[in-house]
């Protein structure tokens, strides 16, 4: 094996979400940060916003989830295979998850 090369699955042995969604962190560098993140039913607090320093590129690889972004007219509904660009401090929040089967995301932070 090449020394430094790692890999995994980001779909099978899911760790148990349902008490608090779960953040693994799979690379980070200067430059960028990639996260698995897993949902079962959770969704931002009520009137809580992101806004981040970094863009964003959200991934959803399993379940779904609504995703509401700050100056548009409606939630945008996502299921396995969407994605969205967030742009730095681009204000966001989620609105739903689905529990099962669980919500799993690939956040890559730029």
């Amino acid at each position: 094996m090449t020394a430094g090369v790692r890999a995994g699955t980001l779909l099978a042995g899911l760790p148990d979400a349902t008490a608090a969604e779960r953040i693994i962190p799979l690379l980070a560098t200067p430059g960028a940060r990639i996260e698995q993140i897993i949902s079962a039913g959770q969704a931002s607090p009520d009137g809580f916003w992101y806004d981040q320093e970094q863009a964003e590129f959200v991934l959803l690889l399993a379940g779904t989830a609504d995703l509401r972004i700050a100056g548009e007219a409606r939630t945008r509904a996502l299921r396995a295979g969407d994605y969205v660009v967030l742009p730095a401090h681009c204000r966001h929040r989620v609105e739903r998850t689905s529990a099962e089967p669980p919500t799993v995301w690939l956040a890559v932070h730029l």
